[in-house]
């Protein structure tokens, strides 16, 4: 199958392409609040750059098989920087290029369609090869057809490793438990039974409709940020809603998901106070566990262990068959036995000489600006989640 490239640059026309977006994710976007047109538009309102330094544009690619159905879609934007004048980096890459509130980002379409995909890119992005001069590329399947298509146009060099893990849920918890491994058995015994030892009990609540999420989320704001500032913690976690920005947009995107029913915020209560909480979203059949926060004086109940226990419980009882974890490899989403999926961040420069020129320039800043503020100040400055 060939596919048309249909370029949409103005919000007007990402706006109108909404309808048809919204049922392309529903059929292939595999549970992932990200590849949503609501993530994706609340994004550029909340995200986008209008600066004199830097300066961000919709380069959207919609393609369409000859009768006019949408297969897929390349969320893009040129970032420029500086936003204007004749010497300037001009970056192609996907929308949610922030620190972290996107975990997952890559092309919408359904797996078997992913080589005439990336194939209809690669034309297109070759045709226009003078506009831009390099493009950071998210949720490559570096073994799958889009490496090879993409290589068509110029080497792509990898970057990043981004693994995610999905669990593939029993119709019943007992059934679902039988099949973890020994040692997560035990941590569910404790964490349930170290309460009780101590003659505690807890509520769960499930937040989501609009009303019940906005109070909610401010609780997890706070909730997020107290276990980011514990110093005790064994695993440092950064609070990645630290900014008004992501607050505000986390919020926006939630008040719209809850009026479609796709949000739950799960709150763990001990005498009447929320000691844990985990947002999720339910897409299809997926729910898939965003950022959690909890309060560490009480961690040696392993709360966050029991809200996850007790968000995939309810997960089972709504009939869903995937939880998806997130991204990000570590003990506490292994120790369930997941199905890790592998995908990579990678660059690609511009067969056009500007491009190389421009990348060369750029790494060379880069090495000049030594000490860690400059480097910091480098990494903000010159591209977002440029990874090197």
């Amino acid at each position: 199958m060939r596919l048309g490239v249909e370029q949409v640059d103005t919000v007007e026309g990402l706006h109108a392409l909404g309808p048809e977006w919204r049922a392309l994710a529903a059929r292939v976007g595999q549970g992932l609040p990200f590849a949503t047109w609501e993530w994706n538009v609340t994004w550029w309102r909340h995200f986008q750059e209008r600066r004199r330094s830097v300066r961000d544009h919709l380069r959207v690619l919609a393609l369409r098989s000859a009768d006019g159905a949408l297969r897929a879609v390349a969320p893009l934007m040129l970032t420029e920087r500086p936003g204007s004048g004749p010497v300037r980096f001009r970056v192609l890459q996907l929308l949610g290029a922030d620190p972290n509130v996107t975990e997952l980002r890559g092309l919408i379409c359904a797996p078997e369609l992913e080589a005439p995909a990336f194939a209809a890119v690669t034309r297109h992005l070759r045709a226009h090869a003078s506009e831009w001069d390099w493009i950071l590329w998210s949720g490559l399947d570096l073994q799958g057809p889009a490496a090879g298509e993409l290589s068509r146009m110029s080497p792509l060099t990898p970057l990043h490793e981004v693994p995610a893990y999905v669990l593939e849920l029993a119709p019943t918890w007992e059934a679902f438990k039988a099949g973890r491994s020994r040692n997560i058995k035990e941590s569910l015994r404790k964490c349930y039974n170290s309460l009780k030892r101590d003659g505690l009990s807890f509520t769960f609540q499930v937040a989501r409709t609009p009303e019940e999420v906005a109070p909610a989320l401010t609780t997890f704001f706070l909730l997020h940020q107290a276990r980011a500032q514990a110093q005790d913690a064994g695993v440092r976690h950064r609070d990645v809603f630290s900014s008004a920005q992501a607050r505000d947009f986390l919020t926006a995107l939630c008040q719209e998901l809850a009026r479609q029913d796709a949000v739950r915020v799960f709150q763990l209560c001990i005498g009447g106070a929320v000691v844990a909480t985990r947002v999720g979203f339910v897409l299809g059949d997926t729910l898939y566990l965003y950022y959690s926060g909890y309060l560490p004086r009480w961690s040696d109940y392993s709360v966050m262990t029991t809200t996850v226990a007790e968000a995939l419980q309810y997960a089972i009882a709504q009939g869903l068959k995937f939880a998806h974890l997130s991204s990000g490899r570590d003990v506490s989403k292994l120790r369930w036995g997941p199905r890790e999926i592998h995908r990579h961040d990678a660059v690609q420069l511009s067969p056009e000489w500007r491009g190389r020129v421009a990348f060369a320039t750029y790494r060379k800043v880069r090495e000049l600006l030594s000490n860690e503020q400059l480097q910091g100040w480098a990494r903000r400055t010159l591209a977002r989640r440029a990874g090197g």
